[in-house]
């Protein structure tokens, strides 16, 4: 299995992240930490600063949602209106230079490497004329040498047709003047339940395989939707997946073999589920046509 595992902490138990952090970061060749601003209530950037000082592993961070605190602060400062504030979503340029400061600051690092405009779906407005503006700003940040690269993370943007990676492409050719743009990395749901991109990946079609044809990354969010996945899986379809696994572990085995995902990403909270989890990507790829087939009972029931 070629796909890594990230933690993930949108889900997680502030009193976890310690650990869970140390956890992830014992292999550094693969050790990622996905987080955003507005998680645990804006405090998990700050909690993650002390931990990431002595496990410095890579960060993906994220632009978009406004925590209250830090609407007030951005509007103080000028780079946030009172109208975009009262929205809690803005991906204005003013306001991504803003947030990738605060974001450097909160993680305590003088450089990010990588940041993901955070569900564009939600803004008010065109999603485009949105990530055209958030784009500038991250080209300029990367310009500036304060971040590596830049993503697009979304929830249902890809399903609803509102985004496409080919498009995404060249709004950020557009922006840098050149195809050697920074937008790196695209961010979705992966399970068998949020399964749209999966079964389009499988036939080397969707934002998926159009991601991978381009080399970015592709980071698959809530692997077990939310831990619900297990509960709603048989012990049929986990046989079909593996049967030396248990429901948990098939179904995040079936995700990190979708075709072209990179990384998963998992809220592990202990060291059980993050043991088992990387017990389960040590197996080998679930085969397309067992994948297919897994989907088709799904969508059937």
């Amino acid at each position: 299995m070629t796909t890594a595992l990230g933690l993930g902490t949108y889900r997680i138990r502030p009193s976890a992240l310690n650990d869970a952090v140390v956890r992830a970061a014992t292999d550094p060749a693969a050790a990622w930490i996905d987080t955003a601003p507005n998680y645990l209530g804006g405090q998990v950037q700050p909690l993650l600063a002390p931990v990431l000082v002595r496990h410095p592993v890579p960060v993906s961070t994220k632009v978009g949602f406004l925590t209250d605190q830090a609407a007030k602060d951005a509007v103080s400062d000028g780079s946030l209106t009172a109208q975009d504030a009262d929205r809690g979503h803005c991906l204005s340029t003013p306001y991504v230079h803003w947030q990738c400061a605060r974001n450097r600051t909160e993680l305590g690092r003088d450089h990010l490497d990588l940041v993901f405009a955070h569900n564009p779906e939600r803004t008010d407005g065109d999603p485009y004329e949105a990530l055209r503006n958030a784009f500038t700003a991250l080209e300029e940040e990367a310009a500036a040498g304060t971040l590596t690269a830049y993503g697009v993370a979304t929830w249902d943007g890809f399903d609803t047709g509102i985004l496409s990676i080919a498009t995404l492409h060249q709004l950020a050719t557009e922006v840098a003047g050149t195809e050697q743009h920074h937008l790196r990395a695209v961010q979705l749901p992966v399970s068998l339940v949020t399964a749209t991109a999966f079964a389009q990946a499988l036939d080397g079609e969707g934002p998926i395989a159009q991601a991978a044809d381009l080399g970015w990354q592709v980071y698959a969010s809530a692997p077990l939707f939310g831990g619900e996945l297990p509960h709603l899986a048989t012990r049929e379809l986990t046989a079909m997946l593996n049967p030396d696994l248990t429901t948990a572990q098939a179904c995040l085995l079936a995700a990190a073999s979708c075709p072209g995902v990179t990384r998963i990403l998992l809220s592990a909270s202990t060291p059980a589920h993050w043991s088992e989890a990387q017990t389960a990507l040590r197996n080998p790829a679930v085969p397309v046509p067992t994948l297919r087939k897994v989907l088709d009972v799904l969508a059937a029931n």
